[in-house]
């Protein structure tokens, strides 16, 4: 568990790879809300509709934030959602929980069978990944985002490049980059590169959810601290020329949301439960912990996390990756 007393730390968090970006542009509404509410993209039909969803407990607000890695090379890549994470606000708006979803999660998928979580995004777009999380869950999904990896390189070089720390020397054959330890310091294709980077870590995937939280946490810092506002615009409309929402996002939801975030106290990043990794024909696939699973997203909707974190829970941290 992570208790922020400084407001700047808001961000960090497992579904960070949008959620600040959201916060920042409500936050940026303020000042200049039509600029920057016309580059935000909204997605008509992302929310989905018919019988079979959960009901809303009341008890909070939840949002399915997605990161999606779009390639040149690799144009398949484009239609999957390379980080997924469930976001809960709770109802006395005091706590915000930020929980991942290891995009390899072994689920059933309504009308194509158990697969990976994040085939369901290639093969019914945010409707079908929504119900997919809402099966797996129970939890009512309230809004939806999506922030494209690509607009990581505009927006840290608006800011000049941030910072992270890097436990050991790591070599990645994907995009022939080694990593020394200690702190690095990252401009906007580098940052890029670290957040893609899953071969020769020690947990794969799980291992890369680490980095890209590290980088947003350390990108959401520097923004804050940052004075200079040529930068501060460049970042913002970066930042929103990156994100997609459900159209039923208002840019008040987004200045609602902006100043929730900058209330709250309390901010944990978790990961869903895992059993452990396997293979599954060809492909090799995360296992999620049922019982742990079903635990965990009971709190959620039942408003309950608190009490599940002071039972079981274990925070991540991302002030130095692997």
């Amino acid at each position: 568990m992570l208790r922020i007393r400084n407001k700047r730390r808001v961000f960090v968090g497992c579904g960070a790879l949008a959620l600040g970006v959201l916060l920042l542009v409500g936050g940026g509404l303020y000042l200049l809300q039509r600029a920057y509410d016309g580059d935000v993209k909204r997605l008509a039909g992302a929310l989905p509709t018919g019988a079979g969803r959960p009901s809303s407990s009341g008890r909070g607000e939840n949002w399915l934030l997605i990161g999606s890695d779009r390639r040149k090379d690799q144009p398949s890549m484009g239609a999957r959602a390379d980080a997924i994470m469930l976001v809960h606000l709770s109802g006395r708006g005091d706590r915000v929980s930020v929980i991942g979803i290891p995009r390899d999660g072994w689920v059933p998928v309504p009308g194509h069978g158990t697969t990976k979580i994040n085939a369901a995004f290639a093969y019914g777009g945010p409707p079908l990944l929504i119900r997919t999380v809402e099966q797996l869950t129970r939890v009512r999904v309230d809004h939806y985002a999506a922030l494209d990896f690509n607009g990581f390189v505009e927006m840290t070089d608006a800011l000049g490049g941030v910072d992270v720390t890097i436990l050991e020397k790591t070599h990645d054959p994907k995009h022939d980059r080694t990593w020394q330890p200690g702190r690095q310091h990252l401009d906007g294709v580098e940052a890029l590169d670290f957040v893609r980077q899953r071969w020769n870590l020690p947990n794969g995937d799980l291992d890369r959810i680490k980095r890209q939280q590290a980088f947003l946490h350390a990108l959401a810092d520097k923004a804050l601290d940052t004075r200079n506002p040529i930068k501060i615009d460049r970042f913002v409309r970066a930042a929103s020329r990156s994100v997609t929402v459900d159209e039923t996002v208002s840019s008040g939801t987004l200045r609602g949301l902006a100043h929730r975030l900058l209330r709250t106290s309390l901010m944990e990043y978790l990961t869903a439960p895992v059993a452990g990794m396997a293979k599954r024909g060809d492909q090799s696939v995360v296992l999620l912990d049922d019982s742990g699973v079903r635990e965990l997203f009971t709190a959620v909707r039942d408003d309950r996390v608190g009490e599940y974190m002071t039972r079981r829970g274990k925070a991540n941290t991302v002030d130095a990756v692997h």
